[in-house]
């Protein structure tokens, strides 16, 4: 028989209790480790991916039970396997998205239950693939929502954002021509890629409009900066059905533009595994900044909200951070 009093183990996980900022809000803890569920796994993590998402989540985004963690994109090693799993192993590498609904913690921790996930190539660095997963996903849905892309032009506001690097690169690869809005950061990155880059600011509207020759056939909002959808609109001829935003989506309902929850279109975990593969065959990407130790997360949320990342920050549970 059990000793009921049996101490279980444990583990370091960076959660929230009320919401709110998440300077106030967040505590770096000891939980203990959660076990998978029917169609959940369970990893050691290795990277962990910090995203706006995150902080959006301490603030009261998507409310449910408390407490809950952050973190939601995950590259780890495989050490527990929930009932119905096929396909994956224990250690395995895999990289994906932390059941951060379901659990009282998430991805930022020693440990993180995994809802969706893909294997990481073996050439495929672990800190870049924990680097994937959201980008990866909202990018292609938004894509998706925009339609057909191929011989279209298509312009990417904030494509500086990993969300907007992302979205470039695949709406290269699906034969759209692409202008991106950036700043001195990544754009001559993107101009590799192969996009015509212009900057923020004064006479955007002008700069992009001249480059397309007219109006853009749609346009993508990645930026965080509010209040640029009535620029965005101008850009588009005046037609916000032009304009699909991932950002302000309050803002959308004013003036008409589309948002990237709308509709009936279903995440693309599924999009997980073909950009493992191709950021293991260097033909993907989302930049990594630096990485942090699990200790060290205050400097990577003071970084984060300074919008000065200048690319991914990565949360290294149990590792020393490095730049």
């Amino acid at each position: 028989m059990s000793d009921s009093n049996e101490t279980r183990p444990t583990m370091r996980t960076l959660r929230f209790h009320d919401y709110g900022e998440p300077a106030d809000v967040l505590r770096l803890e000891e939980a203990e480790i959660p076990s998978p569920g029917p169609g959940r796994i369970r990893v050691r993590v290795h990277a962990c991916g910090l995203n706006p998402a995150d902080w959006a989540l301490c603030r009261g985004l998507f409310q449910d039970k408390l407490p809950r963690g952050i973190g939601l994109d995950v590259s780890g090693t495989v050490d527990a396997i929930g009932a119905g799993v096929t396909g994956v192993a224990v250690d395995d590498r895999i990289l994906g998205a932390a059941d951060y609904a379901g659990c009282a913690s998430a991805g930022a921790s020693d440990y993180a239950v995994m809802e969706h996930w893909a294997h990481v190539p073996a050439t495929l660095d672990m800190v870049e693939a924990a680097s994937l997963p959201m980008a990866v996903e909202t990018a292609c849905r938004s894509l998706d929502l925009l339609g057909e892309l191929s011989g279209r032009t298509l312009l990417v506001h904030g494509a500086g954002t990993m969300m907007g690097f992302a979205a470039v690169q695949m709406a290269l690869m699906r034969g759209a021509h692409v202008i991106a809005t950036a700043g001195d950061t990544f754009a001559e990155r993107l101009r590799v890629l192969g996009a015509t880059v212009t900057f923020y600011g004064d006479g955007m509207i002008e700069r992009v409009r001249e480059i397309a020759q007219g109006a853009p056939d749609l346009i993508l909002d990645c930026s965080p900066v509010r209040g640029v959808l009535p620029d965005l609109v101008k850009i588009a001829g005046g037609d916000p059905q032009r304009v699909l935003t991932m950002v302000d989506f309050a803002a959308a309902k004013e003036f008409g533009v589309r948002g990237n929850l709308e509709g009936d279109n279903a995440l693309r975990y599924d999009a997980f595994d073909e950009f493992a593969k191709l950021a293991a065959a260097k033909r993907f990407t989302v930049p990594v900044a630096q990485t942090f130790a699990l200790q060290e997360w205050r400097t990577a949320l003071d970084i984060s909200l300074s919008w000065k990342a200048r690319g991914k920050l990565v949360i290294l549970p149990g590792n020393i951070s490095s730049e």
